[in-house]
Parts: structure tokens; sequence; C-alpha cells
């Protein structure tokens, strides 16, 4: 069964974090917005740069992105049919987030791997 998404109108005036997780939370979302802050991709490429995702996950989570005015989806009348998938004004000004969340990502993996090294070195000396 499918879950329905609240509406932003309906949240909590005071919550603007729920509202930003509505809006780009999940495994895919973010992912998807930082492919697309590199240019304009067609389904396929996104799928490629996100092997693991299904197909039906990556156009629920583009329908859901379009829906709430981050992505623009393009058809080409051409057979077989061409779409591309673009970030709008909304997509684009999630910009420098996403780049402090990658930076962010990058310096708590080296976090987790300096204190992993740092478990294996103290094992050994045990």
């Amino acid at each position: 069964m499918r879950r329905e998404r609240e509406q932003i109108e309906a949240m909590a005036e005071w919550c603007n974090t729920e509202v930003m997780l509505s809006v780009v939370g999940g495994k895919w979302k973010l992912l998807i917005i930082r492919y697309l802050l590199l240019g304009t991709h067609r389904f396929g490429e996104l799928k490629q740069a996100m092997p693991t995702v299904t197909q039906r996950m990556l156009t629920r989570q583009l329908r859901e992105l379009e829906e709430d005015g981050l992505v623009s989806r393009t058809v080409y009348a051409e057979v077989p049919p061409k779409v591309e998938y673009t970030l709008t004004e909304a997509g684009e000004s999630l910009r420098d987030i996403v780049g402090r969340l990658d930076a962010w990502g990058s310096w708590y993996r080296e976090l987790r791997t300096r204190q992993a090294g740092d478990e294996g070195s103290t094992a050994t000396q045990e």
C-alpha cells in the first residue's frame, strides 16, 4: 500500500526541518539533486550514476521532486521518447547545502576511518 505524503501546508509552522525532510529526505533525493547540479540528465544517466536504485524508486523520487517544484521534466516527441530532467530555481537553491553535506560526509568518513584504525591499533597492543 502506498503511503500518502503529508501536505506542506498541513505541517507545523514551527518545524521547518520537517518540511525540508519531506521534500528532500530519503536515501535517493539528495543524490538525484547532486547529479542534477552537474547539469541536465536523462533517466538512464541518473540510473547509471546510482546503480543500486531500482527503476521504480528512481521514477517515484523524480516524480516527487517534480511535484515539489525542484525538478523539471522535459519530454521530447521522439521515438523512443526522450525525457530530460533538470533542476528548477528552487532545486538550484540547494547547491550550497548539498556541497556542505557532501563535505561533512567526507569529514565523517575520515573520522570513522581514523577511529577504526585507532581501535585496531589498541587491540593489537593489548
